[in-house]
C-alpha cells in the first residue's frame, strides 16, 4: 500500500553554511576598511554550523535560573546558566568579541571584531550583551587609571572564566552597567541610588536599586549613583579584593519577550562598595563612551537579524514551489525578497562604517553618526525581521524554523541603550552641542556628490531640516530618518553593485516606494538583488 503521509515541498534546513562567506556586502566591507577577514571567516562557517544552531536553541528554550540563597540560608546572589551559554560565551570571549580590539595592534581591530560580532550573533544574540558591554566598559574605564590597570588586562584577555572569585584569580574578565531605576528610565538623572564616600578615601557605599541589570553575573559593573556633586560613575565589583562578596542583591531576573537566554536582573545595593570612575558630578559623560559604544552593538546586533532573517527567507523561497516554479522566480515574491536585501545591505554597510570610525578616530563622526544608526537599523529590524518571516508562510511562525526567536528579539536593540525617542533627541542635541560632527556627517554623506541626484537631493532636504531649529524636537524622528537614509544611501552608491544602489535610492530616497516592503517600482533589478544576497547553497 502507498504510505499514508509523504513529506514533499519543504525546503531543506539551512544548515552547515557559511554565514560569512554567503554575505558579499559583509566581507566587501571587511576588505573595504582594510580589516582581517580571517577571524570572521572562521566565525562565520561555525555560526551556521548545526552545533552553534543547537547551542541557540538550548540556550533559549533554557533561560537562566536565579539562586538568591544556598541550602543553609547564606545569602549568594548566583544565576546558573545553561551549557550551551557558556559554549556560546566560550567561543566569543576566545574570539575576542569582548575587550581585546582595544589592544590588539593589527589595522583595523574594531572592524575585524565588529564584523566577528556580527556574524557570530545570527548564532545567537542573548549572549552578546555581557560581550558588548565588557567591549563598551574599557573607554570609559580608562577615564581612572588607576582602576583601569587593575582591571582592563582582565577585561581584555580571551578565557571565558565564569564564577565570582577576585579578579586577579581570574582568567579572564566581564563587565556589565547598571544605569536605569524604576522611577527614572532613561532619564538617569532622576536615580535616586546614593553614594557616599567612605571616611578613608578609599571608595564609596551605595545604597538603592537598578531596575535593569543585565548579564548580572559579570565580574564588574559600571553604576551611576547621586553624591552631593551630582550623578557620578562608579566601578562596582561582585567580588571585593579581600574575596568578600560585594552586598549585589538580585531580587528577581526579568521575564522578557526576547533575550531569554540571557539574565537581566533587579538589584539592591545595600552599603555596596564602588570605587567612583572620572569627577563626581560627571556621571552621564564619564560613561557616554561605554553608551556609544553599546549603541554601536545595537546596530551591529540588528543588522545581524535582519541579515540571519533575510538570508532565511531567501532560503525558503529557493526550495519551496507554488504555481509550478520556485518561490523566488515569483515575481512579487522576488520584490519582497529584494526588498529585505536592500534594508540588510544598508544596515551592514552603516553598522561596519560606525565600527571605521573606532579606528580612525574619527571621534565626531563616531559620536553622532552611532546614535543616527541606533534610531534607524534598530527601529526597522522588527519589521523588516516580520516581513521575512512571512516569506516562510506557517513554517515561519513555527519554533523549530528559529523565525519566532529572530522575531521576538528583534525589538529589543531599539529599547536597549535607549528607545526611540531618547535617541533622536540625542541626535538633535549632539548636532547642537557638536557642530564639528554635524559638518563630519555631511561631508560622509556628500562624498558621493554627483554620483546620484535623488542622494543629492536628499542631502539638500537633510542640510534644510538640520539649518531649521525652530520647532525642531517634534521633527527629531523625521531628522534622525532622514540622516539615516542619507548616510546608508552614500554608502551604498559608493561601494555597492549599481542594483543595489539604484534600488534603494529610487525607494528610499526618492519616495518610488510603498507603505509595506516589497513595493519596489517596477524595472528595478530585483533578481540581482536577490542573488548576491542568496546563502551559498542558494546560489
Amino acid at each position: 500500500m502507498p504510505p499514508t503521509h509523504e513529506v514533499t515541498n519543504q525546503p531543506p534546513p539551512l544548515l552547515d553554511h557559511d554565514v560569512a562567506a554567503g554575505d558579499a556586502a559583509l566581507m566587501e566591507a571587511v576588505l573595504r576598511h582594510g580589516a582581517d577577514p580571517g577571524p570572521v571567516r572562521t566565525l562565520g562557517a561555525l555560526a551556521g554550523s548545526g552545533r552553534a544552531q543547537r547551542w541557540a536553541a538550548e540556550a533559549d528554550a533554557n533561560p537562566p535560573v536565579l539562586r538568591t540563597h544556598d541550602r543553609y540560608g547564606n545569602r549568594i546572589d548566583e544565576v546558573d546558566f545553561h551549557p550551551a551559554w557558556h559554549e556560546l560565551m566560550r567561543v566569543a570571549v576566545g574570539a575576542g568579541l569582548h575587550g581585546t580590539a582595544w589592544t590588539s595592534i593589527a589595522p583595523a581591530a574594531h572592524v575585524t571584531r565588529a564584523a566577528s560580532f556580527y556574524v557570530w550573533s545570527q548564532a545567537e544574540t542573548g549572549h552578546g550583551c555581557p560581550i558588548s558591554m565588557t567591549y563598551a566598559v574599557v573607554p570609559a574605564l580608562r577615564a581612572e587609571p588607576a582602576l583601569a590597570s587593575t582591571y582592563l588586562p582582565g577585561l581584555t584577555r580571551t578565557g571565558y572564566d565564569p564564577g565570582l572569585r577576585p579578579a586577579p584569580e581570574k582568567a579572564g574578565l566581564l563587565a556589565g552597567m547598571g544605569m536605569t531605576e524604576k522611577q527614572g528610565g532613561s532619564d538617569v538623572r532622576a536615580n535616586t541610588t546614593r553614594a557616599v564616600p567612605e571616611p578613608d578615601g578609599g571608595g564609596y557605599r551605595l545604597t538603592g536599586h537598578k531596575w535593569f541589570c543585565s548579564a548580572p553575573m559579570c565580574d564588574l559593573f559600571l553604576v551611576l549613583a547621586q553624591t552631593d556633586a551630582g550623578l557620578t560613575c562608579f566601578l562596582v565589583p561582585r567580588v571585593l579584593p579581600d574575596g568578600s562578596r560585594n552586598p549585589f542583591r538580585l531580587q528577581r531576573l526579568k521575564d522578557k519577550l526576547g533575550n531569554r537566554s540571557n539574565a537581566s536582573a533587579e538589584v539592591e545595593f545595600d552599603g555596596t562598595v564602588g570605587w567612583r570612575v572620572g569627577p563626581e558630578g560627571r556621571g552621564v559623560p564619564t560613561i557616554l563612551p561605554m553608551v556609544t559604544m553599546t549603541r554601536l552593538d545595537c546596530v551591529l546586533g540588528s543588522a545581524a537579524t535582519v541579515r540571519a532573517a533575510t538570508a532565511q527567507a531567501i532560503h525558503h523561497a529557493t526550495h519551496r514551489r507554488a504555481f509550478g516554479r520556485p518561490l523566488r522566480e515569483q515575481p512579487l515574491m522576488r520584490a519582497v525578497l529584494a526588498d529585505l536585501v536592500l534594508e540588510s545591505e544598508a544596515a551592514t554597510a552603516l553598522g561596519i562604517r560606525l565600527a571605521s570610525t573606532v579606528d580612525t578616530g574619527e571621534v565626531g563622526l563616531g559620536r553622532l553618526a552611532t546614535a543616527v544608526g541606533k534610531f534607524w537599523v534598530c527601529k526597522r529590524a522588527a519589521a523588516v525581521t516580520a516581513e521575512a518571516l512571512e516569506c516562510l508562510g506557517g513554517n515561519g511562525f513555527v519554533e523549530d524554523s528559529g523565525m519566532p526567536r529572530l522575531y521576538r528579539e528583534a525589538p529589543l536593540n531599539s529599547i536597549w541603550e535607549g528607545s526611540g525617542n531618547v535617541i533622536a533627541l540625542d541626535v538633535l542635541r549632539a548636532a547642537a552641542h557638536q557642530p564639528e560632527s554635524v559638518a563630519a556627517f555631511l561631508a560622509e554623506a556628500e562624498a558621493a556628490a554627483g554620483a546620484d541626484s535623488r542622494l543629492d537631493a536628499a542631502v539638500k532636504r537633510l542640510r534644510g531640516e538640520l539649518a531649521d531649529p525652530d520647532g525642531i524636537e517634534p521633527r527629531a524622528r523625521r531628522v534622525a530618518s532622514l540622516m539615516a537614509l542619507c548616510l546608508q544611501g552614500s554608502l551604498l552608491v559608493r561601494y555597492a553593485p549599481a542594483a543595489v544602489a539604484d534600488a534603494f535610492c529610487a525607494t528610499r530616497l526618492d519616495g518610488d516606494w510603498g507603505w509595506v516592503l516589497g513595493t519596489l517600482p517596477p524595472g528595478l533589478d530585483a533578481r540581482t538583488i536577490v542573488d548576491r544576497a542568496a546563502p551559498l547553497p542558494d546560489r
